[in-house]
């Protein structure tokens, strides 16, 4: 590697003192009328292969002072060009390939459209040469800015490309656009580990879309210094690796990334907007956020509750007393889904397992609880 860079310094080096020495030349024909000043009219006039000696001194000279400058000033020139190439090179990185080829396609409209309106200029005197450059800079720049600013309304011009393509690719697996049906996943929802769980039920279709922001932040919690968080970040990353190998899901990484917001909740619901995606999460204020500003949300919090058993005042069950409850004399038991009930009278039996009454089913915020008698105080009463 060291080997090929060392090469490309040499030829770019050698390039810098080539085009210096033909600046050289160019630039000495003005000297004619010093060397005539300063050598004998009658040398100059002297001739080898028709060639006089002004010309040839003119393109000894040129050569000669217009290299050499080259040769010196090239190892500057060359780190400057290097060190724009990485810069330019880092900059595309960071970029989204749609944006580059938007980019791209806007550079080429903005330089056709200079190019037009300059040959209209060109005839004025003295400007008439330099209005093609300027237009060229200012209507190159206007047509990469604008391309890339309104890339969605472009590509929606051109409807037809994606169908003409959909038609030519139905034996593929992968999706159309129309048809991906977006779910954006938060870093909380991949962290919490249900997803993948409801994934491999089939209940989620479409289009798993991962932000590289939420994967950054994901990567951010992994490397962390604190054992916990780091757990964390590495249980999400396999939930990812999980849903994308075991249970065959689309699972597409989104590149692009808002600069200009620095929230990463705030970067999920203006990607769902841009994508028109569902957000999955279980964070309660990305919910609402995301419900006032449009974007439908799948809350798996919501879910959960959902799918827990329904249960009828009057309906019996068998559960285990683990705790005391807050009220006096009561019990504490849990289904296995985590629902909470509430044991009147529960407290002397505990770490037994008792049959129980259901008295009344209340839903809160937090969950589902359930309130309920022992049976055999039921039967005694």
């Amino acid at each position: 590697m060291e080997g090929g860079e060392r090469v490309l310094d040499k030829v770019l080096r050698f390039v810098i003192t080539i085009l210096m020495a033909i600046v050289g030349l160019v630039l000495m024909k003005f000297a004619n009328p010093l060397l005539t000043l300063l050598i004998s009219a009658e040398f100059l006039k002297m001739g080898i292969f028709g060639i006089t000696m002004t010309n040839l001194l003119s393109v000894l000279l040129g050569g000669v002072i217009g290299g050499g400058i080259g040769f010196f000033i090239s190892p500057y020139l060359v780190n400057k060009l290097l060190k724009l190439s990485v810069w330019v090179e880092v900059q595309l990185s960071k970029m989204p390939i749609h944006d580059v080829i938007a980019g791209a396609g806007g550079l080429a409209i903005g330089l056709i459209i200079a190019n037009l309106l300059g040959s209209a200029f060109s005839p004025i005197p003295f400007v008439g040469n330099y209005i093609p450059v300027v237009l060229s800079i200012v209507l190159g720049y206007l047509g990469v800015h604008i391309t890339i600013q309104k890339r969605d309304e472009i590509a929606g011009l051109f409807e037809f490309i994606p169908r003409m393509v959909r038609e030519k690719g139905k034996d593929k697996e992968q999706p159309s656009e129309q048809e991906r049906h977006y779910k954006l996943l938060d870093t909380s929802v991949i962290i919490d580990g249900r997803i993948a769980d409801i994934c491999q039920s089939g209940f989620i279709e479409g289009t798993i879309l991962i932000p590289v922001f939420v994967l950054e932040e994901l990567q951010h919690i992994a490397d962390s210094s604190d054992l916990l968080k780091r757990n964390r970040g590495r249980r999400g990353l396999d939930v990812l690796n999980r849903i994308q190998k075991e249970f065959g899901m689309y699972v597409q990484i989104d590149e692009r990334d808002f600069e200009d917001i620095s929230e990463v909740d705030s970067k999920l619901v203006k990607l769902g907007q841009l994508v028109h995606g569902k957000i999955i999460t279980n964070d309660y204020n990305l919910n609402k956020v995301s419900e006032l500003q449009g974007v439908p949300v799948l809350n798996i919090n919501e879910l959960s509750n959902a799918v827990k058993p329904v249960v009828i005042p009057g309906e019996n069950m068998v559960v285990t007393v683990v705790k005391d409850g807050k009220e006096f004399a009561q019990g504490v038991a849990y289904l296995d889904d985590g629902t909470m009930i509430v044991v009147e009278g529960g407290k002397k039996y505990m770490n037994e397992t008792i049959e129980v009454t259901v008295t009344s089913v209340l839903q809160t915020a937090a969950g589902r609880m359930i309130f309920a008698k022992p049976k055999a105080a039921e039967k005694g009463a």
